[in-house]
């Protein structure tokens, strides 16, 4: 317990009933016949009328589904928000908050972002007549200078993906709606959980997430998530939900809607873990940098304490060498597997210019820092001294000793 709360001093405290809430909303038997404790999965896709139109709340599963409705409460209630939905991805979710704008729009966007957003807003809805632009976000005067008159979607993602800069989401909202206040400020909040970070009480206007990582935790659903306060882009975005359809299954909600009481107790072995990965490999001589927003050599190490009741278990280092050394020490990982994606209860590893981010041009990624000695981790839920011992034994077949 010691060694837990020694790993959270400094950070914000825990969110009132965060447990309690994510085990309790949306969840009550009362609500079904049966009084089931656990929510069953409705897999109708039709459900029938009164009379024509009179319906008692749902229609077709697109439109509406009692097993996602409970879902989108749960998810609201720990976003801190009125509303919530879930959509078919997280890119889905991109997608559909895009689609609120019309053609001469413009994004502003964190530079450095999941390389499918990139490569969404670059070469899908630039091409659609958006006005898309990049700018680091940690840099408020670069900020300030990449609003325009045209600008109606403002995009953070904190930290980012995959060079963990943090960006302050509460200057940032308040410098976008100083320059105008109907600008949407959005939040990536997937890297975080609703249970480190809730950009909505920072300034934001909507907070989405992949929830196919740390929300679900379990790699074995593709979800988006969407959680605002505003009513008129609750409507707006619900219509758009039903029009464009890219809606989640029932079964997938179910899962979903289970990975999260186990949210909070997840992310923080997440991040106990994390802080114990990233502690060996910050001492280790055979790594150059390590990034990890909990450690005090983190640049933005005050900002994360100051927004974020703690930190996932996402780690970039740059290991010392060249790209053979860099694959070198993913091929010789042995309990970490070398796979996309993250969040997950089991420890995964990844080489992002070749990987993750291989979609972002090339001359981008190497402004970035995006280079082929970059490795992420996502540090799973093991035995600590477990992961700590694959890491060491990777590192020393990338840099075997010289006889």
């Amino acid at each position: 317990m010691d060694q837990q709360q020694d790993v959270f001093s400094g950070f914000r405290t825990a969110f009132k009933s965060f447990a309690t809430e994510a085990i309790h909303v949306g969840q009550e038997p009362e609500q079904w016949k049966s009084m089931a404790v656990v929510p069953p999965i409705s897999l109708s896709t039709t459900f029938k009328q009164n009379g024509p139109g009179n319906h008692a709340g749902f229609e077709y599963s697109r439109s509406g589904n009692p097993t996602r409705n409970c879902l989108e409460k749960a998810v609201a209630a720990l976003d801190g928000a009125k509303y919530s939905l879930a959509l078919a991805s997280g890119l889905a979710a991109t997608v559909t908050i895009t689609h609120m704008l019309k053609a001469g729009d413009g994004i502003v966007c964190m530079d450095d972002v999941y390389g499918g957003t990139n490569r969404y807003f670059q070469r899908i809805a630039a091409t659609n007549g958006l006005d898309v632009s990049f700018v680091d976000c940690t840099k408020p005067e670069l900020l300030k200078a990449a609003l325009k008159p045209n600008t109606k979607l403002f995009w953070i993602e904190t930290p980012t993906n995959p060079t963990m800069k943090v960006v302050d989401i509460k200057a940032c909202s308040d410098l976008v709606h100083e320059h105008d206040k109907n600008i949407v400020v959005v939040v990536d909040n997937t890297f975080m959980s609703a249970y480190f970070q809730r950009p909505l009480a920072l300034g934001a206007d909507i907070c989405m997430y992949s929830a196919t990582k740390y929300m679900n935790g379990h790699s074995d659903v593709v979800m988006g998530l969407v959680s605002m306060n505003r009513e008129d882009l609750n409507e707006r975005l619900r219509f758009l939900q039903n029009a464009l359809g890219g809606v989640p299954s029932p079964f997938d909600c179910f899962l979903v809607n289970r990975g999260l009481k186990t949210l909070h107790l997840r992310m923080e072995r997440h991040f106990k873990n994390g802080m114990a990965a990233a502690k060996f490999l910050e001492a280790d001589p055979r790594v150059e940098r390590v990034i990890f927003p909990g450690l005090p050599s983190h640049p933005q190490h005050d900002v994360m304490k100051k927004q974020c009741t703690g930190c996932p278990g996402m780690i970039t280092f740059y290991i010392k060498g060249k790209l053979e050394h860099a694959s070198a020490f993913l091929s010789n990982l042995k309990m970490f597997a070398i796979a996309e994606s993250l969040g997950g209860y089991e420890s995964l590893a990844e080489h992002p210019a070749i990987m993750t981010h291989a979609s972002v041009p090339e001359n981008e990624r190497k402004i970035l820092g995006i280079s082929d000695t970059l490795i992420r981790l996502s540090v799973g839920l093991e035995d600590e001294a477990d992961i700590i011992e694959d890491l060491d034994q990777a590192l020393s077949a990338a840099h075997p000793k010289k006889k």
